[in-house]
């Protein structure tokens, strides 16, 4: 992959602390508890749970349309089942983070359509270069995400593990299952990109992840 990845993973990753924007759906008050714990939209630090949820949802809206560029190239591929799946755990994820917008009256980045547009040709320019290159951009951005989901982790134990328990099981689950991903990248020859094209791409990760 040419450096021009690193541009656009940039872009990207920014997205994820971007502007906000009111929605009306969001506009009652909504009671919410999570299942045992003590978790409510009133006892809650409301400043991290807000930057939590609406970077969850931005990170998990940009994969999905990664995934979504990679099947466009790839889909009809032998690898196509494989990214297929890792695609269908991606909208499980992004599906849980548009629970809790709702839930916890989170408002989205105001660069969605952006990322749309960004997120899908990353995918598919990485998936033009073949297996290799949609691997190697699977490995480098699900390596940035789960970095990113133990740092919140780390955060949510430090602030009161036990009111922020089932945030923590799903963060800990989606963090569990990228790094999944990362494994099968590596698995399916992620590694057989060239050196500078995986430094090029590991370097735009790890800047704009952290």
């Amino acid at each position: 992959m040419s450096c021009a990845a690193r541009a656009a993973v940039r872009s990207l990753w920014r997205l994820r602390a971007g502007t906000l924007r009111p929605l009306t759906a969001y506009g009652r008050r909504i009671g919410v508890r999570f299942y045992s714990s003590g978790m409510t939209l009133d006892n809650v630090n409301r400043a991290a749970v807000d930057r939590i949820i609406r970077v969850d949802h931005a990170g998990e809206y940009g994969a999905n349309r990664i995934y979504a560029g990679q099947m466009a190239v790839l889909g009809r591929t032998s690898v196509g089942p494989v990214i297929q799946k890792m695609w269908d755990q991606e909208k499980d994820h992004l599906k849980k983070f548009n629970e809790l917008m709702v839930a916890f009256r989170v408002r989205p980045t105001i660069l969605m359509p952006f990322w749309n547009v960004v997120g899908f040709a990353l995918g598919a320019g990485t998936a033009l270069l073949g297996k290799e290159g949609a691997m190697a951009c699977t490995v480098a951005v699900e390596e940035s995400i789960a970095h990113h989901y133990n740092n919140q982790i780390r955060t949510l134990m430090e602030k009161d593990p036990e009111k922020y328990e089932e945030l923590l099981q799903v963060i800990r689950k989606f963090r569990d299952e990228e790094l999944e991903h990362h494994d099968i990248g590596l698995e399916h020859d992620a590694q057989l990109v060239s050196i500078a094209q995986a430094s090029c791409l590991k370097a735009a990760s790890t800047e704009t992840s952290g």
